[in-house]
């Protein structure tokens, strides 16, 4: 039997959840709810996702922008006054979008927006599986890229491996058995990681970020950038 849903049903199963989520760890009914949409989101779809929310039962207090609920969670609503402009980065499994914010007493305004739909973390988990398949591939004279169990074992660990390089300079991979009994035990530092996605991290994330700084007509000095360890490098090119 083949069953259709529309989006709004979908992004309804998604919201259901996490306010089954939410409920289970407050220990009480959950009603009201923030949305987030992307910034580049047109009337149309936000409509689509309030009507998701109403869907699962929830009353849509507001739907607002993610850099602006990214700027709110980062306490920048609440760190003096006056204008200030921000640049924040949202790296996702899949996409990649970068915003220019200007905070003024407490009111956010979108001055410009990139990104790539095609882009995200992903793609850094790709890297990391074509380099230690390479690796397997010297030590063992094994090809592993043919063995969908055992590419799919090297993905969930380069996965883990990628954030553990958030805290650390170092990651281990360890994977008993991943192609005819063989175990594989190998690490990788976060300089190595950088180096494999450098030309992703330099290339197309630093370029986005002086795309959105172009067109909102503002300089690279006049943005303060929330950013992780292994993306500081970005800032400083």
């Amino acid at each position: 039997e083949t069953k259709t849903f529309f989006p709004e049903e979908v992004s309804s199963m998604v919201l259901t959840k996490m306010k089954e989520t939410a409920e289970a760890y407050l220990g009480k009914s959950v009603t009201n709810a923030v949305i987030t949409v992307p910034a580049y989101f047109n009337d149309s779809q936000r409509q689509a996702t309030k009507d998701a929310g109403t869907i699962s039962g929830l009353n849509v207090l507001r739907i607002i922008n993610e850099p602006t609920a990214a700027a709110i969670a980062y306490g920048l609503d609440k760190k003096g006054r006056g204008e200030r402009n921000v640049l924040i980065f949202d790296l996702g499994g899949g996409t990649f979008d970068v915003s220019i914010l200007t905070i003024n007493d407490g009111i956010f305004e979108v001055k410009a927006i990139s990104g790539d739909t095609h882009l995200g973390g992903e793609d850094f988990d790709s890297r990391m599986v074509t380099y230690f398949a390479q690796e397997f591939s010297r030590k063992f004279k094994k090809d592993l890229t043919k063995n969908k169990r055992a590419l799919r074992r090297l993905r969930t660990s380069c996965e883990r491996a990628k954030r553990t390089l958030s805290s650390s300079t170092q990651a281990n991979i360890e994977i008993d058995s991943l192609l005819d009994g063989i175990d594989f035990y190998t690490s990788i530092t976060r300089a190595r990681f950088e180096e494999l996605n450098q030309d992703l991290l330099r290339t197309h994330l630093f370029n986005r970020a002086r795309v959105s700084l172009c067109f909102s007509s503002l300089s690279a000095s006049s943005a303060r950038v929330p950013i992780g360890q292994c993306f500081s490098l970005i800032i400083q090119k």
